[in-house]
């Protein structure tokens, strides 16, 4: 079976081929634009929204689902903690990347280019940056000067929260400098400049 993953340039899908190649799992990437869009990609992703990842009769649309199934299959079983603690310290800070320190990011996109332009207030954008603000000192405590998103090793947790902080700097937001310093870090990882390549970023 041939794992396809569609996707787009830096945008959710690019945390999806990065945890594929940490992972090293083999897949087709298929880059994927509105003017381009194949019969094959509309069966997964109907809504026509990126990432989408298919392999055999499994279909899936949640970047975060993605990241974790590249851990839950990949043979470095570091990459999603076994034991009942770290695991639990790895959930918590996967569900507060997507729930609180993305959610101001995403925000942000609706009301510059993803929804229709009647449904697009620029009011929103202040609030957005407080959000996104108060999400960094929660997360200064959750991390309490780690090294990694959990423990002392890389983990897929890392994926996601190098990848909206990746996020938030092209959204110009103000980054604490050990989070810019910490992405630097992260990014520097051999699959992420490889998944760099590949979605030709």
């Amino acid at each position: 079976m041939t794992a396809i993953l569609y996707g787009n340039g830096q945008s959710r899908s690019f945390r999806c081929v990065w945890a594929l190649n940490e992972a090293n799992i083999a897949f087709e990437y298929q880059g994927i634009d509105k003017a381009s869009l194949s019969d094959a990609f509309l069966k997964v992703s109907p809504h026509i929204k990126v990432p989408a990842f298919t392999v055999g009769d499994l279909h899936m649309s949640e970047s975060a689902a993605i990241v974790n199934y590249a851990g839950n299959v990949s043979k470095h079983t570091s990459l999603i903690p076994s034991d009942v603690e770290r695991r639990a310290q790895y959930d918590d800070i996967c569900y507060f990347v997507m729930t609180e320190l993305e959610q101001p990011l995403w925000t942000i996109g609706k009301h510059r280019f993803a929804l229709p332009e009647e449904y697009r207030h620029e009011v929103m954008f202040d609030t957005a940056m407080f959000e996104f603000d108060k999400a960094q000192q929660a997360l200064e405590f959750k991390l309490q000067g780690r090294d990694f998103a959990v423990g002392d090793e890389f983990s897929m947790a890392d994926v996601l929260l190098a990848h909206t902080f990746n996020w938030a700097e092209r959204f110009k937001m103000s980054i604490k400098p050990n989070f810019l310093a910490y992405r630097d870090r992260m990014y520097a990882r051999p699959a992420c400049q490889q998944s760099l390549r590949q979605v030709g970023a």
